[in-house]
Order: structure tokens, then sequence, then C-alpha cells
């Protein structure tokens, strides 16, 4: 689709809700003189389209096309955000008052990359969220383009698919149909997830603020599930398996990207590297097929299904690495998911990568560390695809 034909979007009468947006989007073109215009226009277009198709949640409630499983999950988004605002601490907004009926599919195509003989991702720039580690796509032939072309600089490209996405507060997120028709529990951890990244995101830290957001998902998940309907219910049974297979799954990815990484770091040629690349690929398949025998459920099975590469793995990384860290981190804040965003909320004051100094907070066992107030909030200060 052209980019005349996508802002003609911005046209429609329902459109009139959204002039806020409109605003912000306009603004952000203006700092975009040295990034990927092109990309942006194409990106705000995909979320206009996404908001000017959804329709209040109370519509939602009453359409006929919905089965009552379905509807059931759109009753449960209220309770989850209040549970996530009052028990968690995370940020109240006015995401996921609205819902997208319009397509089953998940709504984002990301394209991340590496290198072949490094575990280094490939960053874009963006006004406000500073480097991002992938581009985010509303169109699969986009997404296919600019895998080409990163092929044709012979990196390491994949395509994934993202259930949700957050635009961190500057626009009114919505519920898509794919989380409806979903689990009940990947529901819950999705929109805890997501609330994660408008309470709090460091500029530029991708890992630090997917890691994060997966902790408060899935810890979060389980604890709204045991809270709502009984710790010996199917779904926070379910919930809790998820989280350790997080456990099993995390130390076993960590370890296979260890290897890689001595493997890199050696002083061996290009060529020698790639060849011996393939064989930790091979001998981490057949260990995986093992340790699929510890697994709880089926979240991690297709792990390796496609082939594999440093932007597969650094993808999988950016959210499942880094698991057990961010754990033991909870669990030093009383295992309270609120103490715990304090204490990240108190280190992003500072300058520096997060991930470091929480490690060195860590590894010296320090009592004390640094806290805000429980109120004090901090600003939306980016947006991303």
């Amino acid at each position: 689709m052209k980019i005349r034909e996508d802002l003609n979007l911005l046209n429609k009468p329902r459109k009139s809700r959204f002039q806020g947006e409109i605003v912000i989007f306009l603004a952000l073109i203006l700092f975009c003189s040295g990034c990927r215009m092109t990309y942006v226009f194409h990106a705000a277009a995909g979320q206009f389209r996404l908001l000017n198709g959804s329709i209040p949640m109370e519509e939602a409630l009453e359409d006929d096309s919905l089965g009552t499983d379905q509807i059931e999950r759109l009753r449960l988004v209220a309770r989850i955000k209040d549970f996530g605002d009052k028990e968690l601490g995370l940020k109240k907004t006015r995401n996921y008052e609205t819902v997208y009926l319009e397509s089953p599919q998940a709504p984002i195509y990301m394209v991340s990359a590496s290198p072949k003989d490094s575990l280094d991702r490939i960053t874009w720039w963006f006004p406000v969220v500073g480097d991002m580690p992938y581009l985010g796509f509303f169109d699969l032939k986009k997404a296919k383009a600019e895998k080409e072309k990163l092929l044709k600089k012979d990196l390491d490209v994949i395509i994934g698919r993202a259930d949700a996405y957050s635009t961190l507060g500057w626009f009114r997120d919505p519920v898509t149909m794919n989380l409806v028709t979903g689990s009940t529990v990947d529901l819950v951890a999705i929109i805890l997830h997501e609330m994660t990244h408008t309470t709090l995101y460091v500029k530029g830290q991708g890992e630090f603020n997917e890691g994060l957001a997966v902790l408060v998902g899935k810890t979060g998940a389980f604890l709204f599930l045991k809270k709502t309907y009984g710790p010996t219910h199917p779904l926070t049974i379910e919930a809790q398996k998820s989280i350790e297979d997080e456990r099993i799954f995390s130390p076993f990815l960590k370890l296979l990207l260890e290897k890689l990484k001595h493997l890199y770091d050696s002083p061996i040629s290009y060529q020698e590297k790639l060849a011996e690349r393939e064989k930790i690929f091979f001998r981490s398949l057949e260990e995986f097929n093992c340790l699929k025998n510890s697994l709880h459920s089926d979240r991690f099975t297709r792990f390796g299904t496609a082939k594999l590469n440093n932007a597969y793995l650094m993808s999988v990384g950016l959210y499942h690495e880094n698991f057990l860290f961010f754990e033991s981190v909870l669990k030093k804040n009383g295992n309270s998911i609120r103490e715990t965003l304090a204490f990240f909320k108190g280190l992003a004051r500072e300058e520096g990568d997060i991930m470091k100094r929480t490690r060195e907070w860590l590894d010296q066992g320090l009592l004390s560390s640094p806290r805000i107030t429980r109120t004090e909030r901090i600003p939306n200060r980016e947006t991303s695809q």
C-alpha cells in the first residue's frame, strides 16, 4: 500500500477519537530526519489502522461472532489491568479498553539480524526509544523485503511474529483478536508484560526491557490466576508450569550462547567459525531433544524446528536467556513485583547499563538498593513498534 493510501485512513470519521495520537505521530516524524522515514510511515499507518478498526470493549462483549470462551477472556481484561495496577505496581493506562476483531493473526512481524560470527544484535536507531534490536512490520511482504536486504549483507536474519506490542503510553493499545482466541494464561501474561513496558522502559536497553517484562508477565499471571481461581485450578497450574519451564530452558539457552561466544572470540578464521558453529548447533539440538522430557508444557517445544542461526538465538535470548537473573532480583526483593519494579526504577535514574549494575549488586550481595517511592511514576518517554 502506498504511503498516501495509508494516510487516507486518518480521514475516516471514527478517527476523530484519535486526534491526540495524530499529533504525536506528526511530532515524531519531525524528529525523524535522520532515521528510516519510510519505515516510520509504515509503522504509524499500521498503528492507526489498528486504532481505526478497534471498537470499545462494551461493543465487543456484545458481538455475536465471539464464542463463550472468547467473551470470558475479554471480561478478564479489566480485572487483569486492575490487578497489575493495584497488586503489582504497574502503571494504570487507557490501554486495552478497545478490541480489534478484524484479524485473528498476530499483529506484528519482527525482523531481527546478527553477524554470523558474533553474538551481536543489529540495531536500528529511532527518536525517543534509541537503539532497537528488531524492526516491526504490519505487512509480511515488507518484512520479507527487509530480510532480503539484510541477507545481502551476509547477516543471519529471521522473521518472527509478536503476539502483542506496546506503544509505551503514546497510543491506546487495543486487545487484538489473536489474544482473545489464544489461551487465558497467555492473555494474562501478555497484558502484564506490555503493562511492564509502559511502567518502566529504559532507552536502548532491550535485553533489560524484555527480560523484566517476561518475569513480571509470567510471575504476575500466576499470582493473578491463583487469586482469581485458586491454587489448584488448571489455569493456575498451567501458569506455574510456564514458570518452571522458563527455569529449565533459560540455563540451557545461556550455556549454548556461552559456547558460541567462546567460539566467536577464538582466533580461528571466519570460515572455520562458521563450520564449528554448525557442530555446536547440531549438538545443542540433540541436548534439547533430551531436555524436552523435563518440560512441563509445549511452550518451548518448537525450539530449533527452523534452522538455527545467531539471529534466531539472540532473538530468543532477548526474552528468555536472563529469566533466572531477573528471578534472583525478585527473590532479593522479597518476591514482590512491586518492590522489584521500585528497585529497577531506582537504577534507571542513573546512567549506564542497568543489567551490568544489577549483576554487580547481585554479586556483591548488597543489602541496600536504590529506591523510589511507590507513588512516583516514570514519565512516558518512548514509543516503539
